[in-house]
């Protein structure tokens, strides 16, 4: 096998490979660190590496060990999960030069599960957009067509992980942020349910976000949950285990025939590509040639009223973030430490009363049960994750301001929703489109129902294979 071959392997196999004794930790990590100099002056995935670390890290990995990431070279996103010892800072400014006090327990487990990390990766501002372009970092870049966008806000994992820098990188989602960028980079993007992976020590529980991997598989998907998820000491809620072993084991069974409904309705109504379109009546007719009972879901999610919600609790979110930044830094949040878009989003977070967040959140949740009532009819749900192709840089600019969001909807308004309802979903690629670039379709699950959805994606990728899909 190649070195290049190495890199783009699924990081299951890698991990057999060290244990067998075939390939080095170290050898890996060396050929991770020797890609990601050769290459990310173009993609612009990282922010930092730290190659002394990660090599100190490879070296105390030897033949037979158990761990099932053992010496698989990866990188952690540079917002939400701490690394002890690195910078956070979320892609902004405001940060200054602030180093993360401690790992969070998603970070603790990375380590334990063996992987090698080595470095950070890029982000838009505080995770804002749905594309990674901040002023602090310099845009990351689609390998697949550098003039486009890898997706956000885990845009530089995904560049990372497409062209072959690493063969699996950690990322977060908390409107879409594993979803977009695996559609746009032709990866897997596995979004878990809500409070199946904890936070702690340092953050409260988000109703929103979550951690998780790009991958090249679903097997390596499933098997990354299986690290990450679990109770934390602390934590006030948390998802049931897995009904039937490990999620791992659930990607390797059959799903059964299942009832699966499928919309090309977003959650906003904006226009959808006819590419991403086509992309789900195909998949609903493999679907449906699998013996999977499929038919178009009238699926009630579609509201208006409930976008200026949304932006008032997302507001919030990036106005406690923003004020954390400025506490650390001891600096203040004004126009000249943070971007304008979110300068507008802290004003209007910043600016609001308790009641009128705890009135916003019982909108929101009334309008999610009645979305999940709905949905919960069926086994699983089948959409685009994009509206529109993978974006030019620089047409979605935080610089403008809140036109910028308006944008960013455009672009996307079909994973947001899935994050409000803390339900399960994954971006599988389905393909290249005659512009070169990607295709992808959403599946998304019953409330704390991952197993379903892994047996799923595994059953479409073992017919449609995209482990071979190269920029």
């Amino acid at each position: 096998m190649s070195d290049s071959q190495l890199l783009t392997s699924p990081a299951l196999e890698l991990a057999a490979l060290v244990r067998s004794g075939e390939v080095s930790a170290i050898e890996l990590t060396e050929l991770a660190l020797a890609a990601i100099e050769a290459k990310n002056p173009t993609l612009g995935a990282f922010i930092m590496t730290d190659a002394e670390r990660a090599l100190e890290a490879a070296a105390m990995i030897q033949p037979g060990d158990e761990r099932p990431f053992a010496g698989v070279p990866t990188a952690i996103k540079d917002i939400g999960a701490m690394l002890e010892g690195y910078p956070f800072t979320c892609g902004a400014n405001l940060f200054g030069d602030f180093t993360a006090p401690m790992d969070s327990a998603v970070t603790r487990r990375i380590k334990d599960a063996g992987f090698v990390i080595t470095g950070k990766t890029n982000l838009p501002e505080f995770g804002i957009l749905p594309v990674t372009e901040s002023l602090r970092y310099g845009p990351a870049r689609n390998p697949y067509d550098t003039s486009r966008t890898p997706g956000g806000s885990s845009g530089g994992a995904a560049a990372a992980v497409a062209s072959g820098m690493l063969p699996i990188a950690h990322g977060s989602d908390g409107a879409g942020s594993l979803r977009i960028p695996a559609a746009c980079c032709g990866l897997v993007g596995f979004k878990a349910s809500r409070n199946r992976i904890s936070s702690a020590p340092l953050l409260a529980e988000s109703e929103m976000a979550t951690e998780g991997f790009l991958t090249r598989t679903v097997a390596d998907a499933a098997a990354t949950l299986d690290v990450l998820a679990g109770y934390e000491v602390g934590d006030a809620n948390w998802a049931p285990p897995p009904r039937h072993g490990t999620f791992l084991d659930a990607a390797r069974r059959e799903p059964g025939t299942l009832r699966i409904g499928f919309t090309i309705r977003p959650t906003v109504d904006r226009p959808v590509d006819q590419t991403h379109v086509d992309a789900v009546v195909e998949t609903a007719e493999v679907l449906e040639s699998l013996g999977h009972e499929v038919v178009e879901a009238d699926v009630p999610w579609t509201n208006e009223d409930m976008l200026p919600l949304f932006m008032q609790k997302w507001s919030v979110g990036i106005a406690m973030l923003a004020s954390f930044a400025a506490r650390v830094s001891k600096q203040e949040v004004s126009p000249e430490t943070v971007e304008r878009l979110t300068w507008e989003f802290y004003e209007q977070g910043i600016d609001q009363k308790a009641v009128d967040i705890a009135l916003v959140d019982g909108m929101l949740k009334s309008y999610i049960r009645g979305v999940i009532a709905v949905t919960s009819e069926f086994d699983a749900i089948l959409t685009p994750v994009l509206n529109q192709r993978p974006v030019p840089i620089g047409s979605i600019d935080s610089s403008e301001g809140m036109p910028a969001f308006e944008k960013a909807i455009d672009f996307t308004s079909f994973t947001a929703g899935i994050n409000l309802a803390g339900l399960p979903a994954t971006a599988l690629p389905t393909g290249i489109a005659e512009d070169g670039l990607p295709v992808a379709i959403q599946l998304i699950g019953r409330p704390a129902d991952e197993e379903t959805l892994f047996s799923l994606a595994a059953q479409l990728e073992n017919v449609n294979p995209w482990i071979d899909l190269r920029p």
